[in-house]
């Protein structure tokens, strides 16, 4: 199941997380016992069903992104692998425009994993959603081994390597920086 959202997400070209990424964010949910989780950045719903499956059966998913054709993989994915309709809500739309609408403080887990231009803008929210305990977790920090190379100083690889930056010093936040994949960042909210 999981493969084949994996191989329509490589069809969209929207580049879903690999069985090691998705392992240990079924493992970050688990461990957290998240029962609120955002997800910003859908993609074909490889993340999604990892997250869900390190969820209580009780837990609610909010999943968004501004590509309808991700939303109709993902939806594809939810539907392919019995997800109850209760347990996820698809919201399509641009983050910066739907975070701000989401609660303060309501939320275990955000997983960000969408436009790594707006890196910094998902921080401010993800912090703003997550209550003491929460943790903020950012795929593709390496982002394929250019964040540590510092003669690489395109646009997207500065933001990433600046969120690396803010979740590393702030001092609200434990960060942990985990190998697998191409880097997930994790952030726990003290």
């Amino acid at each position: 199941m999981l493969e084949r959202a994996r191989g329509r997400g490589h069809e969209l070209g929207c580049s879903p997380v690999d069985a090691g990424t998705g392992t240990a964010l079924r493992l970050l949910a688990a461990a957290s016992r998240a029962r609120a989780v955002v997800e910003v950045g859908t993609g074909s719903g490889v993340s999604t069903l990892c997250l869900l499956g390190g969820m209580p059966a009780d837990g609610v998913l909010t999943t968004i992104d501004d590509e309808p054709e991700h939303l109709r993989a993902a939806r594809e994915a939810l539907a392919e692998a019995g997800v109850r309709g209760n347990r996820v809500r698809v919201i399509g739309g641009r983050a910066q425009d739907v975070l701000p609408r989401l609660t303060d403080g309501a939320y275990d887990l955000v997983l960000l994993d969408a436009d790594r231009l707006d890196l910094d803008a998902h921080l401010d929210q993800a912090m703003r959603l997550l209550h003491p305990g929460g943790l903020v977790v950012v795929v593709g920090a390496l982002h394929r081994d250019r964040v540590a190379d510092p003669a690489q100083r395109d646009e997207v690889t500065t933001a990433v390597r600046l969120a690396g930056r803010r979740v590393r010093d702030d001092e609200r936040l434990l960060p942990a920086l985990l190998p697998v994949g191409d880097g997930l960042l994790v952030g726990v909210v003290r």
